[in-house]
C-alpha cells in the first residue's frame, strides 16, 4: 500500500478519503485554499498544503500547485475525490508524467468516457441499450432535424462534452429545434470549448438508476448493485437509495450485468458508476459512466459492507481486486439525503454563513458524512453541500422513517443560514415517493412552475455539482497554465514549478 496519499479536494469528501487512508495506515496530505485553512480535513491531515486563494480556479483546479505539493511532500498518489479535477484526463496524465499515481481510471479511458458521443458509441458496441437517437454527433441542424423526426418529440439536445447538468436542452416540437440546437452549441462552446452535440429521445417520466462497479488493472470486475437517484432538481441529486426500489429482480440483474460488461469493455479501473434511465416498461437506456467516487457512495457501502474508497486505493496500488461477484451480498435498504446550505423558499438560493449551532443526528444505523462544526464558516466560494445523512434498515419503509427521524434531529443554525432539510422531509412524505412510484419529474412537480422559459428544467440529472467558480466541478480538458510562462515542446505544459499564486506552504502533523 502507498505510504502517503495527497487528497486533492475539500469538505466532506476530503475527510472521507482521509479516514479511509488512516485506517489503512497511510499518511495523508490535504491541499487547501486560504478559505479552508481551518477546515476539519486540514486539522486532521498529517500534512496540509496551502495551494492558493479561495477561488477554485486558483486553488482546487490549479493542477500545477497540486502536483508540486505532492512532489514536495513525497506523496506517491493523488486521490481527487469527486468534482474539481476528478474526471480530468489531462490532470491524470500530468500526475503520471510526474511519477504520481492518480486514483482513478487510465487517462485514455477517462478521455473516451468524458466525450458522451464516444462513450455512447463504445457502450453500444459493448451491447448496452441506448436511448433512441444519434450515436455520433450532428454537425448541422438538418441532421438534428432528421434524427428528431425519426425518434419523435420530445427530444433532448446534448453537448458531447457536457457535464454538471450543463449542455442539455429539452425540445418539445419541431419548431423549437433550430433555436435550441444553435443555443446548445453556443453554450457548449463557451462552457467546454467544444460545440459538438447529439440528439436523443427525451424520456420525461423515467427513473434514474445507476450501478456501482469496481474493476482492477488485471481484467477483473464486480458490480455492487443498483442505486436510485431519481429525486433531483435542476440535474442535481437530492435523495439517493440502494438498491433501486420497485423494479423487477430481472431488471436489477440485467442492468447490473450490462453495466459491468460495459465498464470492462473499455478497460475501466477503480470505482465507477454506470448510469441509466429506466422507463415505465423497465427498459434500460445508457446515459454515461462516471469515473470517480460518487457523492452517494455511502448507501452502497451500507448495504454491502464494502469500503469503496479503500478498494479504490488498493486497485490504484496495483492490487488485484479482492472481491469476487459471489462475495458481494446486498442486505437491507439504505437511503441518503444531501443537506445543502440553500434556501428552498428562495428557489434554493445559496444561504451561506457561520454555523452557530451544529448538531448532527445519531442513533442506530445512522451515518453522517460532514465537515461542518460549530463556528464553521460555510463559504460562498464552493458547492453548498454541508452534510450527507444516510440510514440503513431491513426494509424501505423502516429506512424512510429512520431518515425522517434523523433529519428532524439535525440542528443547523446561524445568521442567514438555511438548509434543504425541510424540503427533503417534504419529499419523504410525498405519497408517490413513499410508494416508490416517483420519477425524475417528482421534484419539479412538487415545486411551483418556474416563470418564463426553462428549457433544461426536466433534463436527466448528473452527479457533478454546478460547474461555476463556486462549485466542485472541473473544466473540460482545461490547459494547465505554466507558472513559469512557457510550455515544453509539443504543447505539454510542465507543472513542476511553484505556482504563481504564491509560495506553497505546509505544516507537518
Amino acid at each position: 500500500m502507498f505510504d502517503k496519499v495527497l487528497i486533492a479536494n475539500r469538505g466532506e469528501i476530503a475527510l472521507r478519503v482521509l479516514r479511509a487512508c488512516r485506517e489503512l495506515g497511510v499518511r495523508t496530505v490535504v491541499v487547501h485554499s486560504s478559505a479552508d485553512a481551518d477546515s476539519l480535513p486540514v486539522r486532521l491531515a498529517d500534512e496540509a498544503v496551502r495551494i492558493g486563494p479561495a477561488a477554485s480556479r486558483r486553488s482546487y483546479l490549479n493542477a500545477a500547485a497540486i502536483v508540486e505539493a505532492a512532489r514536495q511532500t513525497g506523496a506517491q498518489a493523488v486521490h481527487p475525490g469527486y468534482g474539481f479535477l476528478s474526471e480530468d484526463a489531462d490532470f491524470a496524465e500530468i500526475c503520471a508524467e510526474n511519477g504520481l499515481v492518480f486514483v482513478g481510471p487510465p487517462p485514455q479511458v477517462m478521455a473516451a468516457l468524458a466525450d458522451k458521443s464516444t462513450a455512447r458509441a463504445l457502450m453500444s458496441r459493448a451491447g448496452l441499450p441506448l436511448p433512441p437517437g444519434s450515436v455520433r454527433t450532428l454537425p448541422t441542424v438538418g441532421e438534428a432535424q432528421e434524427v428528431a423526426a425519426e425518434v419523435g418529440y420530445p427530444v433532448i439536445v446534448k453537448a458531447a462534452a457536457g457535464g454538471g447538468g450543463r449542455g442539455m436542452t429539452v425540445v418539445r416540437s419541431a419548431a423549437e429545434l433550430p433555436r435550441a440546437y444553435a443555443r446548445t452549441r453556443a453554450a457548449a462552446q463557451v462552457a467546454f470549448g467544444d460545440d459538438r452535440v447529439y440528439v436523443e429521445r427525451y424520456l420525461a417520466d423515467a427513473r434514474h438508476v445507476e450501478v456501482q462497479v469496481l474493476c482492477d488493472g488485471h481484467g477483473n470486475g464486480v458490480h455492487l448493485g443498483t442505486r436510485d437517484c431519481s429525486v433531483q432538481r435542476r440535474h442535481q441529486k437530492l435523495i439517493e437509495e440502494a438498491p433501486a426500489p420497485a423494479l423487477r429482480q430481472a431488471t436489477l440483474d440485467t442492468v447490473a450485468e450490462v453495466a459491468l460488461r460495459g465498464a470492462l469493455s473499455v478497460g475501466f479501473t477503480g470505482a465507477g458508476t454506470v448510469e441509466f434511465l429506466v422507463d415505465e416498461a423497465e427498459r434500460c437506456h445508457f446515459l454515461e459512466i462516471n469515473c470517480r467516487i460518487q457523492v452517494e457512495h455511502p448507501v452502497t457501502e451500507m448495504i454491502t459492507g464494502i469500503d469503496l474508497v479503500q478498494e479504490q486505493l488498493h486497485v490504484a496500488f496495483g492490487t488485484p481486486l479482492r472481491l469476487r461477484q459471489s462475495d458481494v451480498r446486498l442486505d437491507g435498504v439504505a437511503i441518503e439525503c444531501r443537506v445543502n446550505v440553500e434556501d428552498p423558499d428562495r428557489d434554493f438560493a445559496p444561504a451561506p454563513g457561520r454555523l452557530e449551532r451544529f448538531r448532527p443526528p445519531g442513533g442506530p444505523f445512522t451515518r453522517v458524512d460532514t465537515h461542518g462544526h460549530v463556528g464553521y464558516p460555510v463559504s460562498p466560494h464552493y458547492d453548498s453541500l454541508l452534510a450527507k445523512v444516510a440510514v440503513w434498515a431491513p426494509d424501505r419503509d423502516a429506512a424512510l422513517d429512520r431518515l425522517d427521524r434523523a433529519l428532524a434531529e439535525f440542528d443547523v443554525a446561524g445568521p442567514g443560514v438555511r438548509t434543504t432539510i425541510p424540503f427533503a422531509r417534504r419529499v419523504l412524505r410525498e405519497p408517490a415517493f413513499r410508494a416508490a412510484r416517483h420519477t425524475t419529474a417528482l421534484v419539479e412537480r412538487l415545486l411551483a412552475p418556474p416563470a418564463g422559459d426553462a428549457p433544461t428544467a426536466d433534463a436527466p440529472p448528473t452527479d457533478a455539482p454546478p460547474a461555476d467558480d463556486a462549485a466542485e466541478a472541473s473544466p473540460a480538458r482545461a490547459v494547465v497554465p505554466d507558472p513559469r510562462g512557457a510550455a515544453e515542446p509539443g504543447g505539454r505544459t510542465p507543472v513542476s514549478a511553484v505556482p504563481a499564486a504564491g509560495p506553497t506552504t505546509w505544516r507537518n502533523r
